[in-house]
């Protein structure tokens, strides 16, 4: 069995909880009441993704190789 490390990011709504998104996976979003929460959906709809994925013998990627970082800038 192979590891797979995917990005995730989690967005504060303003009613409550997080959305959370898989950039890698188009369509992969979910939702938790709280971080922890947000966290065990998006392993489960990772899961859910990659098995749609191997049962129409499409390639599986995934972020193992990204670079990522964060930049700051001032804007008026």
């Amino acid at each position: 069995m192979k590891k797979l490390s995917y990005r995730i990011i989690l967005r504060p709504e303003p009613e409550g909880g997080f959305t959370v998104i898989v950039p890698s996976l188009p369509g992969c979003i979910t939702y938790g009441e709280t971080i922890d929460e947000a966290k065990r959906m998006a392993l489960d709809a990772i899961e859910a993704y990659l098995e749609s994925l191997k049962k129409h013998n499409e390639p599986i990627i995934d972020d193992s190789e990204i670079l990522e970082s964060t930049l700051s800038i001032q804007f008026a």
